[in-house]
């Protein structure tokens, strides 16, 4: 029978190659998978047959617990890693017929309903005009605050746009901009006139001089200090570091632009169906999430 880290490798390729899942969606799973064989093989457990959902549950509970060289998980982070384990059983049973799924039974546990957290008008307008827009980190630092809160894009689909994926679309004010999204999906959103400008504003002045850092130009939008594709860790420092700058004292990351984005549009009168459209999600019930955040502000 097939030993747990070959089933987990052989779903992992199967979702980089066949479900097409991003960068951080696999490394999300390979450290909550290789946590679960880990656990496995600390109790003589070495074929994917000879796990039960006791073993499984046993895992979740662990998770939640603190050991050595490692605290405890929050209850959503378990959560998580228990959806992980239950989509790699489900994968075991269609690569190989003979296994049953001993996680079949076991449930993630039920996480407390969390609303998005969301930046009034003004701290969004201290936020988006805390870069120093006579320098090219703060013409990029800039355009990247106006495209997350101006389109409700996800980082890790700002930070993986090319410069040709803009281009176009900042010459024609009627092109959208497309975005890729969770499992690849594709949608176009309205690029703005304040995101067009600080984008331009940034093409022009302040990406050649990240360029020239570069040993081999890409053809990256968001450049590093070295030349190279800004990285998502990066840029939620970079919105860490204006939310300060701009005396911000709510907890902001670059999701908190895209609520915010989604909670200004549902305040001003759009449709719950077109904001959900335009944030990528796959059901309005996500969406409605935000009309909860709007009636609460009111």
């Amino acid at each position: 029978m097939a030993r747990p880290e070959e089933v987990v490798e052989a779903y992992l390729d199967h979702l980089t190659v066949e479900a097409g899942a991003s960068v951080h969606t696999i490394s999300s799973y390979r450290r909550d998978l290789c946590r679960y064989v880990a656990y496995l093989a600390e109790r003589g457990v070495t074929s994917m047959d000879a796990v039960s959902s006791a073993h499984i549950e046993g895992f979740g509970a662990s998770l939640r617990e603190a050991s050595e060289g490692r605290p405890a998980l929050a209850a959503s982070s378990a959560a998580r890693a228990i959806v992980a384990v239950r989509s790699l059983h489900r994968f075991a049973v269609l690569d190989d017929g003979s296994l049953g799924n001993p996680a079949a039974s076991v449930k993630p546990p039920k996480q407390p309903r969390r609303l998005p957290h969301a930046l009034s008008i003004g701290q969004v307008q201290s936020l988006l005009e805390a870069p120093d827009r006579t320098s090219p980190l703060g013409l990029r630092d800039a355009a990247l605050l106006e495209l997350l809160y101006g389109t409700g894009a996800r980082i890790s689909e700002a930070v993986g746009l090319d410069v040709d994926d803009v281009s176009a679309q900042l010459d024609d004010p009627e092109l959208g901009l497309r975005l890729f999204g969770k499992g690849r999906k594709e949608r176009i959103v309205p690029l703005g006139s304040f995101a067009r400008t600080a984008l331009g504003d940034y093409l022009v002045r302040g990406r050649p001089t990240f360029n020239q850092q570069a040993r081999r130009p890409g053809p990256a939008l968001f450049l590093n200090t070295r030349g190279g594709r800004l990285s998502r860790q990066s840029a939620w420092q970079i919105v860490q570091t204006h939310a300060a700058a701009a005396h911000i004292d709510d907890e902001v990351g670059p999701h908190t632009l895209r609520h915010s984005f989604a909670t200004h549009l549902l305040d001003g009168g759009a449709d719950v169906r077109v904001v959900q459209e335009l944030l990528g999600h796959a059901s309005v019930t996500t969406t409605q999430l935000y009309t909860l955040v709007t009636a609460e502000h009111l």
